[in-house]
Order: C-alpha cells, then structure tokens, then sequence
C-alpha cells in the first residue's frame, strides 16, 4: 500500500551528513512506491514556540511562519521521518523546535503511526544517540496512535565527504525501501 512519507531534515548545513540519510531514506522509500516529500527547514522561518497553547483550542499556532505548514503536513503523513545531528548528545536545537511547535496535532486526528529517526554524530560511538532517542521518543509519548519505528545512526562523522561509504547509508535506504 502506497504511503505518504513525510521527511524532515533539521540540519542547517547544506549537503549535511544527516540529510544524506534522509536523501537516501527517501531513496529507498520511493523505490518501494511511496510517496516521499523532503522538507529542509534551513530555508524555512521557524520561530520558538510561545507555550501559550493557544493552538488546543484553535488547532493552529498563532505564529504565523513555516512551522504551521510544516505541521500541516506533519498531520496528513503516514510516517514522519526526523534527520538530525547529534549536537552534545541530544538533537538538534532545530529539531526541538519544529517538535514543540507540532503541539497543534496534540488534539487532532492525525495520520501517522510510524515516526523513523535519522541522526549523525562526530562520535562514534552508538550511545551517543541516546539522548535524542530520549527526547523524540517523549514526543512520541504524546501521541498514542504513533511508535518509534526504526533508526539508523551513522557515528564518526563531522565532515560531508565523511559520509559517502558509511554503511548507515545503506541501512538508511533498506529502511526507507521497508517502510
């Protein structure tokens, strides 16, 4: 059944190590027949959210930037793919953000069941994800529908052409191509 993937890469460096993976998640998900939009937020304004929870009420937040697009589309997916870097073992501060401004889709009725996580990290070590497991599985938490479905994390690189024979990229495409 054709689904419709939702990717959203938190990296503001362009041609990232963490959005290689999620190019080649993509990759893989539209070899098997998905449908697959990639969102880069660093061409997008994103302002912090305001904890004002305005949007349980109305459904939308009342700052009027990308982000409300962002959760638009975030709540007509059938997975939700987050790529981040790994900065001082959590995710990106990027990610965070586009995370608490989803609070919109904390009363609605949303699509997505599997949220996926594509996360890069200078140290190599595969621990070192853990704090950004920790933070989007407490997002995950808030939506009782949704699971964490799968992550691949690629450790050990900080620079691009670190990237390219990386075997997270294959378990990336593998991942993307099984969704």
């Amino acid at each position: 059944m054709k689904k419709n993937i939702l990717i959203i890469s938190t990296s503001l460096r362009k041609g990232s190590n963490s959005e290689r993976l999620a190019d080649e998640f993509m990759s893989g998900a539209k070899a098997a027949g998905h449908s697959v939009e990639k969102i880069e937020i660093r061409d997008k304004k994103i302002d912090f959210c305001r904890g004002c929870l305005a949007c349980q009420h109305t459904g939308k937040c009342v700052i009027g930037d990308d982000a409300n697009t962002i959760a638009g589309k975030m709540l007509t997916a059938d997975a939700i793919v987050f790529a981040t870097p790994v900065y001082y073992y959590e995710m990106s501060g990027q990610m965070k953000t586009i995370l608490d401004r989803a609070n919109p889709l904390y009363f609605a009725d949303y699509r997505f069941r599997k949220i996926y996580l594509l996360a890069t990290a200078a140290d190599e070590y595969e621990d070192a994800v853990n704090g950004a497991l920790t933070g989007l599985n407490g997002w995950i938490s808030c939506f009782e529908k949704a699971s964490l479905a799968g992550t691949v994390f690629a450790g050990g690189v900080d620079k691009s052409d670190e990237m390219e024979q990386h075997p997270a990229l294959e378990k990336a495409y593998r991942m993307g191509k099984g969704v």
